[in-house]
């Protein structure tokens, strides 16, 4: 299919809240009381039912609601040989500064027996796909154009780099991140052939990097990584960005960036604030065709700060983040409509999509809100994008 999506094509970020019987089952099945063929037709109703209503909400990309796994990132635990899932009990005792670490844990608002950790405790190796297994499900219960979502490199090597373990497999971060950049790439390479419209990486971890310099961090993942001088950072992470997102054919699918500033709380002074204009030169280092922002909140700062730099790229497909997923206000169609027509300003209409600000569950127990109110912003913002259609199509 055409890689360029439909003119303010509307589509969610990746996750949704996972119903009771999926929580039990992801227990069930740390547990040992659970088969594992049990749960994955656990998770095939539920993305069944998912893809449904996305389709009714009247979204242009479906995703798969991430039903399977049990974080944003930690899932790969599962999907690649040399990890292995880790609690915080387990990880505190690998910490050095392990009071920083705790403080970190209190300023994340999330329980510690919330959080578990993918580690690289020896050569990672491939097991058949990393989200490869959401997208076949995926296609067997739908035929609309279908969104990928995957953590990125950056996202993947600080939070899989625990010096006293992965120290014994990699001689260093840098050598870890070769490596998944390059599973990245194999599995660029058979989403592409499976069918995907849009592959999407996210980094988060890109604002830990920007907007904590000198204060506590707020990613938990961050943390276990030394910290550096946020120059050298921001360039390790787009050595790994820019030839993962290179590597996706673009007649074939659009590759996606999301970065947003954290998603663990309903708790707004708890996450980052800043303008993304610190990471404008990354943004033009790793050229990504469509890239998703938070921009719902004024702790994104001004969109005229980001779009009237040319550094964005004349190509690029913003992806406004419209729709605030942690809190209980619905936007309505013209609050939407007048945050798209602002950055219209700057870009012509095949140049904005429309999007949440991130997932309604970064983590499986742990959602930002419920199905009823998630469906009304949903169709608050197809709706908007409908409008935009008439108004400039």
């Amino acid at each position: 299919m055409a890689a360029r999506p439909p003119l303010f094509a509307a589509s969610l970020m990746g996750s949704l809240p996972r119903p009771k019987a999926i929580l039990d089952g992801l227990r069930g099945l740390r547990k040992g009381a659970l088969a594992r063929e049990a749960f994955d037709a656990l998770v095939e109703a539920e993305t069944r039912r998912a893809l449904a209503l996305q389709e009714d909400w009247g979204l242009d990309l479906l995703t798969s609601g991430e039903f399977g796994r049990d974080n944003y990132v930690s899932f790969v635990a599962d999907r690649l040989s040399g990890v292995e899932m880790m609690d915080m009990g387990q990880l505190l005792d690998h910490i050095e500064d392990k009071k920083a670490f705790e403080q970190i844990l209190a300023i994340l608002d999330v329980p510690a027996v919330s959080i578990r950790n993918a580690i690289c405790t020896g050569r990672l190796g491939d097991r058949g796909g990393i989200a490869l297994p959401e997208l076949e499900l995926m296609k067997r219960h739908s035929s609309a154009p279908l969104k990928v979502t995957l953590p990125g490199p950056y996202l993947l090597t600080r939070s899989m780099w625990l010096a006293p373990l992965s120290g014994r497999a990699y001689a260093d971060k840098e050598e870890l991140g070769r490596d998944v950049v390059a599973l990245l790439q194999q599995e660029v390479s058979r989403l592409q052939e499976a069918g995907a419209a849009v592959i999407q990486f996210d980094e988060p971890v890109l604002t830990e990097v920007i907007f904590t310099e000198g204060r506590p961090r707020s990613f938990m993942c961050a943390a276990l990584s030394e910290r550096k001088d946020p120059a050298e950072e921001l360039a390790f992470a787009a050595s790994l960005i820019a030839p993962v997102l290179a590597h996706v054919d673009a007649s074939r699918s659009l590759a996606a960036l999301h970065v947003c500033r954290g998603n663990w709380s309903r708790d707004e002074s708890t996450l980052l604030s800043g303008p993304y204009t610190p990471l404008l030169d990354l943004f033009a280092e790793v050229r990504a065709p469509l890239l998703e922002l938070e921009c719902s909140t004024p702790r994104a700062g001004e969109l005229s700060a980001l779009l009237e730099d040319g550094r964005l790229g004349s190509g690029t497909i913003l992806g406004l983040g419209v729709v605030n997923p942690r809190i209980d206000h619905v936007e309505s169609v013209g609050e939407i409509l007048n945050r798209a027509e602002e950055a219209l300003r700057w870009l012509p209409p095949e140049r904005l999509m429309l999007t949440p600000d991130c997932g309604f569950a970064t983590f499986a127990n742990r959602p930002m809100n419920v199905e009823e109110v998630i469906g009304r912003k949903v169709s608050a913002m197809t709706e908007a994008a409908r409008i935009l259609r008439r108004r400039h199509g």
